[in-house]
């Protein structure tokens, strides 16, 4: 199925071509005797700031036409689906999380365009494979939907309507075939609009720094469940940690916020191993980088590299300190008004003094950290930080004078993850250093007068680190 096709397609029930035959008495029958069950659902946490951030959202582009699609099912394999997780700005800006709905705002009024619950009428609820009640589950009557996100909600049906007539229109692309289709581009204005709608992320609320600390807390279960099952994690090696991790993700929140990393020995040095495939051996680390998305889809984003002894060897300590001063110098250099690539250049100082102590570095240190050679990032890789929110990079479409290159703001929320790493078939460092991958990554919060660990539960010194794997072993 292409994606989206059903955005707005409510006319035939999806199914297959082995499902049985549906005679005309058995279908009658099944529309008879069912009764109502309208539930009063609870007002959602965010249906408060979902209101102000829409405001701020129409005061940007008076006069205009906004239009937020959530999106539609993806196809995994054949007729099987992933899971449905709704477009981020459309969830920021509504707080609906359900599929095929479009969010219109227009000035001072905003419309969702959903689809409810399956009819009693049509057959939908009883044949359809991805909507049908008695398939799929039970979807929100728009009043309920309406009640919980304190936003007035319409059938998807009027939704073409809607949208007909003159005005200027935005639209956030990529999103729904149908909507796009629907609406002719403006690029200027559409790529203007998702960098605005990008850059209202930036700076979060007091609701989203608590839905941002409850996916940091849940993450934290996540990684003592797993040390907390060593004996298997050997067994059975780097899936073992993956599928445990999993387990609390679903269980306290929505989802993992991204593929977890778990890569034992040499796969650390992978920046983003997921195969998650490997053994995990004795004598070695293990590189584990995951986070847990919340049920309001907010996600954490937490590393830490552990001695698969429960103990470090020098040689693992030493270069395991070294991550750790680079990370609490990139901690120690954010605070309102500094660059927000202060964080990354405070860290690169560190490793690359460190590089110079192992006497890896061609060339002086300060010609290394110069920003025409860096030649230090042979083994460093990436960049320190980046944003993060609802989406594990958050606001990814924001201009860079507002991000990369902007200056940092009471609110903001973005990772510090320095890293070492020596690949296997690097000749430039000692046999004794290739295979090995370190990265140390947690989550702050920019705060008046400089930052919050909102990770902080888990430890992060070599010493913390043995002593916590020594505790949850047994």
């Amino acid at each position: 199925m292409d994606q989206n096709v059903s955005d707005n397609d409510t006319t035939q029930p999806h199914t297959e071509s082995h499902d049985p035959a549906v005679p005309a008495a058995y279908a009658a029958f099944m529309r008879e005797g069912w009764g109502e069950r309208e539930l009063d659902l609870p007002r959602a946490g965010v249906a408060g700031p979902a209101a102000l951030r829409r405001q701020r959202l129409a005061e940007a582009f008076p006069g205009e036409r906004l239009v937020l699609p959530a999106g539609t099912y993806k196809v995994r394999a054949n007729d099987t689906d992933y899971r449905f997780r709704p477009d981020t700005a459309h969830t920021y800006f509504s707080g609906n999380q359900t599929s095929d709905a479009v969010l219109v705002v227009a000035d001072a009024e905003a419309v969702l365009y959903a689809r409810p619950r399956s009819s009693r009428e049509t057959d939908e609820f009883f044949r359809d494979r991805q909507y049908g009640e008695l398939w799929a589950g039970r979807r929100p009557s728009l009043r309920e939907m309406s009640d919980s996100l304190g936003l007035e909600v319409r059938h998807i049906d009027e939704l073409d309507r809607a949208l007909q007539g003159t005005g200027k229109t935005r639209v956030l692309r990529g999103i729904s075939t149908h909507v796009d289709r629907m609406i002719a581009a403006d690029e200027t204005r559409d790529s203007d609009f998702a960098r605005v709608a990008s850059e209202l992320r930036l700076v979060k609320d007091d609701w989203e720094v608590a839905q941002l600390q409850e996916a940091c807390d849940i993450t934290t279960l996540g990684f003592e469940d797993s040390v907390r099952e060593w004996d298997r994690v050997l067994e059975f090696g780097e899936r073992w940690i993956e599928g445990t991790f999993f387990r609390r993700a679903r269980a306290m929140g929505n989802d993992i916020g991204y593929d977890s990393i778990v890569g034992g020995g040499r796969h650390a040095t992978t920046l983003h191993w997921i195969d998650n495939t490997g053994p995990i051996t004795p004598g070695e680390l293990v590189l584990l980088d995951m986070g847990v998305e919340n049920r309001s889809l907010y996600t954490a984003d937490v590393t830490r590299t552990l001695p698969v002894d429960g103990r470090f060897t020098d040689l693992q300590r030493d270069l395991y300190d070294l991550v750790y001063a680079a990370q609490q110098a990139g901690i120690d250099a954010l605070r309102p008004g500094e660059p927000f690539r202060a964080g990354h250049n405070a860290a690169m100082e560190v490793l690359a003094h460190g590089l110079a102590d192992l006497r890896l570095l061609p060339v002086p240190v300060e010609e290394a950290l110069d920003p025409e050679s860096r030649v230090y990032a042979r083994w460093t890789l990436h960049g320190t930080s980046h944003m993060l929110g609802m989406d594990v990079h958050d606001c990814g479409q924001a201009a860079p004078e507002a991000y990369a290159e902007g200056t940092l703001a009471e609110g903001m929320v973005l990772t510090v993850e320095p890293g070492l790493y020596f690949q296997e078939d690097d000749l430039l460092v000692p046999e004794e250093l290739r295979g090995i991958g370190i990265r140390i990554e947690d989550d702050i919060l920019v705060t008046a007068d400089g930052t919050t660990n909102l990770s902080a539960a888990l430890p992060r010194t070599s010493t913390e680190v043995e002593e916590w794997m020594g505790r949850l072993r047994g």
